[in-house]
């Protein structure tokens, strides 16, 4: 049973500050900026666009269902079949946990009580982000939202550290994606709410090659500055 809604707990769950441990990955930024993918404002706004169409919109559909009351169980399963990358699967489970512990001292719930039981170890982020919204007392559009804006507001940041980007200009890129954000959540819920119907198979499965080839690279490395 969710919470009395409060609008106001998105802005605390969306909050950069809110301690779930995203402000020590980038999103495959690092990888990217190594590549030589990212090396302007202009290349960011590229990179995050193929991020918040791929990954963010299979991240805000997963969150949205998480939200709605699906079973985390089958979520977290659909999310590891979406994740090709070993890398990726790990980081995602770790920021889960984390999260999973913020929203517990946040908002205790019996859902993400039950959560963190069946996952010691941490289910997907996504995941997690959407039963942590339920227990705020939040809708599937919140947690789609905030979802997808992560996809992109994670590598705008983390671009800011790598290649001192002026933050104006990063800004200015996540305000630039800002509509396609809004279509893509309505995408999302879309798929969300025909999990009821027609099982995880409803949500989207949309893939970046190279995102996931970037992580692998990424976690060999000695010296990095993220962790993924």
């Amino acid at each position: 049973m969710a919470a009395s809604t409060s609008r106001a707990a998105l802005l605390v769950l969306a909050d950069g500050r809110f301690p779930a441990g995203g402000h020590a990955h980038s999103g495959g930024a690092e990888a990217a900026v190594k590549a030589g993918r990212i090396t302007s404002a202009a290349s960011l706004e590229a990179f995050c666009r193929g991020r918040l169409h791929t990954a963010g919109l299979v991240a805000g559909a997963l969150a949205a269902a998480a939200a709605l009351g699906c079973d985390p169980r089958e979520l977290d399963a659909a999310a590891d079949a979406r994740t090709p990358s070993p890398a990726l699967r790990s980081a995602a489970r770790r920021l889960g946990r984390q999260l999973t512990r913020a929203a517990r001292a946040s908002w205790p719930s019996t859902g993400l009580d039950a959560l963190a039981g069946e996952f010691p170890k941490g289910a997907h982020q996504p995941v997690v982000l959407g039963v942590a919204a339920r227990a705020a007392g939040l809708g599937a559009e919140d947690a789609a939202y905030c979802a997808v804006y992560e996809s992109v507001s994670g590598p705008a940041s983390a671009v800011v550290r790598l290649l001192s980007l002026d933050p104006f200009d990063a800004s200015g890129v996540l305000a630039r994606l800002a509509p396609e954000m809004d279509e893509l959540v309505e995408r999302a819920v879309s798929a969300a709410r025909r999990v009821g119907v027609e099982g995880v198979a409803a949500l989207p499965a949309a893939s970046g090659p190279l995102l996931e080839v970037g992580a692998q690279w990424h976690a060999g490395w000695g010296v990095r500055l993220f962790a993924s």
